[in-house]
């Protein structure tokens, strides 16, 4: 989530963005005031967006023993999660992000839940030699299409 002091999103990694990278709708744009417009990506959520994130969260009722209390850790009125455990990280990345993002376009989803699986097996008890071969060579296709896509800076 896009919070205030912690992104690294500023003008002057728009500018190398543009510079370096293939995504030239996420380069400033000029606009007549001599203002600087940063455009949204196509995988960020908006505010109120956000807040109905957290909303949902807040009224989420999982079975008992599932996960720790994640309705103490959505802050509606910020907008913010927070004091998450490992575990509840694991479930919400595992299970409930894809329902989360479930608005996004149909192409920034599929790889989103592509990368949520590879991190379930990664994350699983067992690991077969046969399987971590198998995910390999599947994965790293998924992984260029993210680095051509979605953030291309990373690779």
């Amino acid at each position: 989530m896009n919070a205030s002091g912690k992104t690294k999103d500023n003008d002057k990694a728009r500018m190398d963005l543009a510079f370096y990278c293939r995504r030239k709708d996420l380069k400033l744009k000029s606009m007549a005031n001599e203002k600087l417009l940063k455009p949204k990506a196509n995988y960020t959520l908006t505010a109120d967006q956000i807040k109905l994130v957290c909303q949902w969260i807040k009224e989420l009722r999982m079975p008992n023993g599932y996960s720790s209390n994640l309705t103490m850790c959505a802050n509606v009125d910020k907008g913010t999660m927070h004091g998450m455990k490992i575990h509840d990280c694991h479930v919400f990345m595992e299970c409930l992000l894809p329902i989360v993002f479930g608005s996004f376009s149909p192409y920034v989803l599929n790889l989103l839940i592509e990368i949520i699986h590879l991190f379930k097996y990664l994350c699983s008890t067992t690991l077969m030699k046969n399987d971590l071969s198998r995910m390999g060579t599947k994965y790293s296709i998924n992984f260029v299409q993210v680095g051509e896509n979605i953030c291309p800076w990373v690779f």
